[in-house]
């Protein structure tokens, strides 16, 4: 009799999240619907960062790769890597997917690094990484989600749903609770990183603005990186997982 309750209330608290932020945004009204403009926009550069690097780097490529080509390749080596070590010898289709969320956090983290609240300001608001809004953490989970369903279910067809009475049926509201916790641990940890990293850098910019903030700004450009990383880690990991079988 309680669950429903239960359910609206949870439902509640996680609307409530969706609405921590650091500084003052910024909003467009479009009817009765608000889009986060600082996250689009954010996000859209991020995007035309990535197109045009891999663009400028790869139009022309050389059988003895220059600068540019050498440094993507090494990049394309480490994510084919990742996905090998974590997906297993089937990894190959699922080298752009995890390529793709990588790069995307990876520079999305560092633009908050590099560009802390308040150093480009808009009108009515602040620039800052679009992974320190709980929203877009959520919109990079669930693709993943929806990649091991993906993944196990054209690898195994329904016998995939088998995993969840392994290895033994009373097990089963453990399984299936599982699959709703994955997505949740990926958006609140990169979510929850990015944020207090960002927060840190605005403390200390209010206190001592001259030199403290730069050796931190370093350390965030560090854990920005490490956070990117494991994001694409767990996501193969998962992948890998349903495509093996219940571990």
């Amino acid at each position: 009799m309680n669950l429903i309750p239960c359910s609206i209330n949870t439902l509640k608290g996680l609307y409530d999240i969706s609405g921590v932020e650091v500084g003052q945004h910024l909003y467009w009204q479009r009817g009765g619907l608000q889009v986060h403009a600082q996250v689009l926009i954010t996000s859209w550069v991020v995007i035309a960062i990535l197109l045009g690097s891999v663009t400028i780097a790869v139009r022309n490529p050389q059988t003895i790769p220059a600068d540019g080509q050498n440094f993507f390749e090494y990049v394309l080596e480490f994510i084919r890597d990742l996905s090998k070590t974590q997906i297993g010898e089937e990894y190959g289709p699922w080298v752009p997917f995890i390529g793709t969320m990588f790069l995307f956090i990876f520079v999305s983290n560092w633009s908050g690094a590099l560009l802390p609240r308040k150093i480009i300001q808009l009108p009515h608001g602040e620039l800052a990484a679009p992974t320190n809004d709980i929203n877009t953490t959520v919109a990079l989970a669930l693709p993943t989600s929806v990649a091991y369903f993906y993944a196990g279910l054209t690898k195994k067809g329904l016998s995939y749903f088998g995993k969840y009475i392994q290895p033994t049926p009373i097990l089963l509201p453990i399984n299936i609770l599982e699959d709703f916790t994955k997505p949740l641990s990926l958006s609140f940890r990169l979510f929850g990183n990015i944020l207090a990293d960002e927060l840190v850098v605005v403390v200390l910019v209010s206190l001592v603005p001259s030199v403290v903030p730069i050796p931190v700004m370093f350390l965030g450009l560090f854990t920005s990186g490490i956070q990117a990383l494991i994001f694409a880690t767990l996501a193969a990991a998962y992948i890998g997982e349903s495509m093996e079988g219940h571990h």
